[in-house]
């Protein structure tokens, strides 16, 4: 026979285990410190505190993105006036996370620099010895949040150039030579790097000094990159190797030849000629009630 709290009629002691509480739709429990189940008490959750933690929280909302936009680094603003050029169209979102040596730091035209990103030209903002163009990037770039870009010497970054997250590139690096200096403490020869016109540098990559990055080449995340890559080439690893290349009359050949697959050259739809297109079908929709399967399909960039 059960006893208490379904405690044991054998050991007469009931079971201190309160029962089972369905908690009340605006309620929470509060029990003092080392209380038993049995102190434990209900307390009614006001409305207005979650009205207030509503307000506030769309307050501090509404706030950081005012801060976000009137931070940002924009043409006519004192911040973009300290670079060496700032181009129209072009904004450095805010917040940076390391920015000196704006002198001699050159950014185009419509280039987008995300949050979180360092621009540095010299070893410290106090440097008197940083060359006029130690940092330049072209137009239409977009650099990818948390990416930094150091140089001391010169980077060049073309035209349309897009960088994933967090992507470093610098032209020195520190040695290891004297085995008795703190590696920290050794500096390495300034070697330039270079990133041509349409590149595409994925997530994570490293960028090591000396390197040459060619023209609508792509590097893919992860890779370390060091030396020569030639325009149209996909380069892949630590140290980033090529993995295919655009050879002229074939297409897009793998670099070792291990199969016979070779990717045919493809057009990118232009964003104007997709454009017509959409507004002709819209317009033969419109006009026709919809197509029917003899209407011819729309093409891109005819007349």
């Amino acid at each position: 026979m059960a006893s208490g709290y379904g405690g044991s009629a054998a050991r007469g002691q009931p079971d201190a285990s309160p029962p089972r509480q369905v908690r009340p739709e605006g309620r929470r429990w509060t029990c003092g410190p080392g209380a038993l189940p049995l102190r434990c008490r209900a307390v009614h959750v006001r409305p207005l505190t979650r009205r207030a933690r509503r307000g506030v929280n769309g307050i501090i909302h509404w706030g950081w993105a005012k801060v976000r936009f009137f931070g940002a680094i924009a043409p006519g603003t004192a911040a973009a006036d300290r670079f060496g050029s700032f181009g129209e169209g072009s904004v450095i979102a805010f917040p940076t996370a390391t920015l000196y040596g704006e002198r001699q730091i050159h950014i185009g035209a419509e280039t987008m620099v995300s949050t979180w990103a360092t621009l540095a030209a010299g070893y410290v903002p106090e440097q008197k010895t940083v060359p006029p163009r130690a940092l330049v990037i072209g137009d239409r770039c977009v650099i990818g949040m948390r990416s930094g870009i150091v140089a001391h010497e010169s980077i060049e970054i073309g035209d349309d150039v897009w960088f994933g997250q967090d992507v470093f590139v610098t032209d020195a690096n520190h040695g290891y030579a004297d085995p008795v200096t703190p590696v920290g403490r050794q500096l390495g020869p300034h070697l330039p790097v270079s990133i041509a016109a349409g590149a595409w540098i994925g997530h994570g990559t490293v960028v090591l000094p000396g390197a040459r990055i060619g023209r609508n080449a792509v590097v893919a995340a992860g890779s370390v990159v060091r030396g020569d890559i030639p325009d149209h080439a996909v380069v892949a690893g630590v140290p980033a190797r090529i993995i295919r290349q655009l050879v002229p009359g074939e297409g897009w050949v793998r670099a070792d030849r291990m199969d016979d697959e070779v990717r045919a050259l493809s057009r990118t739809i232009a964003p104007d000629g997709l454009a017509g297109a959409l507004a002709e079908l819209e317009a033969m929709t419109e006009t026709r009630g919809g197509l029917t399967p003899s209407d011819p399909t729309p093409t891109i960039g005819s007349p």
